[in-house]
């Protein structure tokens, strides 16, 4: 088969969009079929064999590093010569309004993957769009042949604006990457912390720090005895992070085997944004055997069964994500029983099989749609 995938962000960015759109291109072609990516901004033509085009870009306002498509010729010209079977719009907003309507002139059915809550992301940089941006959402999402959403949250988010064939599709996990093996005693000394049983317990953040991940809440685990906080990433957040919480380790943005291995040490995951479609880090936080505590809005509240696979926090309640943290710091059991449980949980959540699913399930259903049904 092949694909189209004209995505809001890829790679040399670091995000869910980039790393979801990674994935999916690296398992298409690994199973024979073809990808082709449509990205904005600067970067390599070429990942691992799949052709990458780039179109014009302009950074986003306020974070000048994330690059935001612009409408381009090139988008059409490529799907034209490409030829693709189904367009996948992955995390459609700006490129992908332009692939959507390229696709319809062209006939070619498509898949739009909702993955960033846009009208979230408009209210922590305190922009007054959410109407705005969820009617450009709905009205993208309609005139897709399908939309797939990572959560029940997004999946009644996107009904409410008017969205059908809705299916959820959640994403996979790097179980290469992620797991209790790479737990690092030597990295664990560095940042300060012990083994666990009675020295400072390892508490952190894995993620973009950006106003709309809300980590300025990690302040309110500054001061927890026997923790140390240690914060993994990097974005405009971190110059206030660091001023605030000059007793945590920073250890700036990680990838691959570095990032493993720093997940594998946490003792507790926390999670802080409440706008999530997903949460990625979650998945890789119980996939490396770390307890995790997260917000009870949004994505999380799929992926955590409170007791069983991490803790959810009331955001409503400014004192309960604290109360949550102190509960794991005081319990060894606690953490070793959540622990167990998130492993289970994503055990058979790979990338291979997420993304077979998508072939199988998604692509092929809307490529045997008769034609009429496509007309733009």
């Amino acid at each position: 088969m092949r694909v189209a995938i004209v995505t809001e962000s890829f790679l040399p960015q670091v995000n869910g969009v980039a790393n979801t759109v990674r994935h999916v291109a690296d398992r298409l072609q690994a199973a024979g079929h073809e990808p082709l990516v449509i990205a904005p901004g600067p970067g390599p033509d070429r990942h691992r064999g799949v052709p990458v085009v780039r179109v014009r870009s302009v950074g986003l306002p306020g974070y000048r590093s994330f690059p935001v498509g612009l409408p381009d010729a090139a988008v059409h010209r490529s799907l034209e010569r490409f030829a693709p079977d189904v367009v996948h719009l992955a995390s459609p907003i700006c490129l992908g309004a332009v692939g959507l309507r390229a696709a319809r002139r062209l006939g070619v059915p498509t898949v739009a993957v909702y993955q960033t809550d846009i009208g979230g992301f408009a209210r922590q940089y305190g922009l007054r769009a959410e109407s705005t941006v969820a009617r450009w959402v709905g009205h993208l999402h309609r005139r897709a042949t399908r939309t797939l959403v990572p959560s029940t949250t997004s999946y009644a988010q996107l009904a409410a604006l008017g969205v059908t064939d809705l299916h959820v599709w959640r994403r996979g996990v790097s179980h290469d990457l992620f797991g209790p093996q790479r737990r690092d005693p030597d990295l664990r000394r560095a940042w300060g912390v012990g083994d666990g049983t009675g020295e400072r317990l390892a508490v952190g953040y894995v993620g973009r720090l950006a106003p709309e991940k809300q980590v300025r809440r990690l302040a309110e685990l500054a001061d927890l005895p026997g923790v140390r906080l240690v914060v993994v990433g990097d974005g405009p957040e971190r110059p206030w992070l660091e001023r605030r919480l000059p007793g945590a380790e920073f250890t700036g943005m990680l990838g691959g085997a570095e990032l493993g291995r720093a997940f594998a040490s946490l003792d507790v995951f926390v999670h802080l944004g409440e706008a999530e479609t997903f949460c990625q880090t979650v998945q890789e936080a119980q996939a490396s055997g770390v307890p995790v505590v997260a917000p009870a809005a949004g994505g999380p509240l799929d992926l955590v069964e409170p007791g069983v696979t991490g803790l959810l926090h009331d955001p409503a309640d400014r004192a309960d994500l604290r109360r949550q943290v102190e509960r794991l710091v005081a319990s060894r059991g606690l953490r070793g029983h959540l622990a167990i449980g998130g492993l289970q949980a994503v055990a058979e959540r790979g990338w291979g099989r997420t993304v077979d699913e998508l072939v199988r399930h998604h692509y092929a259903a809307v490529v045997e749609r008769p034609a009429d049904r496509l007309a733009a």
